[in-house]
């Protein structure tokens, strides 16, 4: 575990950022397959922008190959969409049109093109009780070793500095792993959107409670 090292995020960390993004991608698994045509697809959403609206809250995993995991959160859930939707998602969709035909013949990577175009800003209630929300990915060769826990400890504890009283965030119904970790981690169910592989289980935990986040084993979430 020496050659791991947690640290905060510093300029210059995003390509390493995306690239754990990319790998797991496919619901927590490898999504290479699938996005290696624009391995920075989802990175555009799920990693960038938190580094660039929220950076104190962003926590960078790295050994010796290079960084390995991040951890990141939003301090409040509708400012920082707002923000997005003004200043960051109009380059997106810029640079890459929405696609056209029938989604059901789309590539994954047209697949979040279009979501570029017509993002998902669900906030699961009560908005009061959890308006952070956080996000974490670690590459296969981090997992298990308790990172995941320490690292989202860590972020819900500058959260917690900064006022919030709870996080939320979502679990991709086919990431059973996942949701078991949360679960562990003192995270509860608070709604499930959509159906199938397409849905989503928005989970919360009120921050008031700091032991939570130390308790659990390791385990991987979704784009």
């Amino acid at each position: 575990m020496s050659d791991f090292v947690i640290r905060s995020y510093r300029p210059g960390d995003e390509p390493g950022a995306n690239h754990v993004c990319f790998k797991t991608g496919d619901y927590g698994k490898d999504g290479e397959p699938f996005y290696r045509e624009d391995p920075d697809a989802l990175g555009r959403i799920f990693v960038e922008p938190y580094l660039a609206y929220e950076p104190k809250f962003a926590l960078i995993l790295e050994d010796g190959q290079g960084v390995c995991g991040y951890a990141m959160g939003a301090l409040d859930s509708r400012v920082f969409f707002d923000r997005y939707e003004r200043e960051w998602r109009p380059g997106l969709c810029s640079r890459f049109p929405e696609p056209t035909g029938d989604p059901a013949s789309w590539s994954r990577v047209q697949t979040v093109y279009s979501w570029y175009h017509h993002p998902d800003y669900f906030m699961p209630e009560p908005y009061d009780r959890y308006p952070s929300h956080l996000h974490i990915d670690l590459l296969p060769r981090a997992q298990g070793r308790g990172f995941g826990r320490r690292m989202l400890g860590e972020v819900m504890d500058r959260l917690r500095a900064y006022g919030s009283p709870g996080a939320h965030l979502g679990v991709s119904v086919p990431n059973v792993a996942a949701f078991e970790f949360y679960k562990h981690l003192g995270f509860v169910e608070l709604v499930r959107v959509g159906d199938g592989a397409d849905g989503c289980i928005y989970m919360g935990k009120s921050l008031g409670d700091s032991e939570g986040a130390r308790e659990g084993e390791q385990g991987n979430t979704p784009q």
